[in-house]
């Protein structure tokens, strides 16, 4: 855990998400575990990053450093309702690779 020492006030409604930087992860193998990582509107503590290394090289992470980016996103909450059937789809229960890509 990394702490970037910064605290935001989310609006309600939204959510802020924690995502890797596509150049850190490809030329340095750093990821950001549990990405994206959602910070609620209510959270008021400071934001940490998951980091994770994939090389056998050391990582330093110095201040300043721009190791995620954040996005703030609408939330949308579903209601859900219960079914005694799904409408069919041609995909059906098919799971990965069924999509034929």
């Amino acid at each position: 855990m990394i702490p970037t020492g910064l605290q935001i006030s989310v609006p309600l409604g939204f959510e802020g998400q924690v995502r890797p930087r596509s150049g850190l992860a490809f030329r340095e193998g750093i990821a950001i575990l549990n990405a994206p990582g959602t910070i609620d509107s209510d959270y008021r503590g400071e934001i940490q990053v998951i980091v994770y290394n994939t090389h056998s090289e050391t990582f330093t992470v110095t201040r300043g450093m721009r190791i995620a980016q954040l996005v703030v996103a609408p939330v949308v909450k579903a209601r859900l309702v219960l079914a005694d059937k799904l409408n069919p789809t041609t995909r059906g229960t098919g799971g990965f690779g069924h999509t034929g890509r």
